[in-house]
């Protein structure tokens, strides 16, 4: 697992990852998740990516 540089962000984070999966469709559960395929894996990095893009977009407004 990588290294969270805020060790108090990692809830925000985990919440964020389920709120993005389920926005693609995909089911994670708590603690691992090797069962998923790295398409769905992609998916949800990218839509949490957008997200983030988002947010600095509206950010700058």
């Amino acid at each position: 697992m990588a290294k969270t540089l805020v060790p108090q962000a990692r809830d925000a984070l985990n919440k964020f990852k389920m709120e993005s999966a389920s926005e693609v469709g995909v089911t994670l559960k708590a603690g691992y998740n090797g069962d998923i395929t790295s398409r769905q894996a992609g998916s949800i990095g990218g839509q949490m990516v957008k997200k983030m893009i988002q947010a600095y977009e509206n950010g700058l407004k």
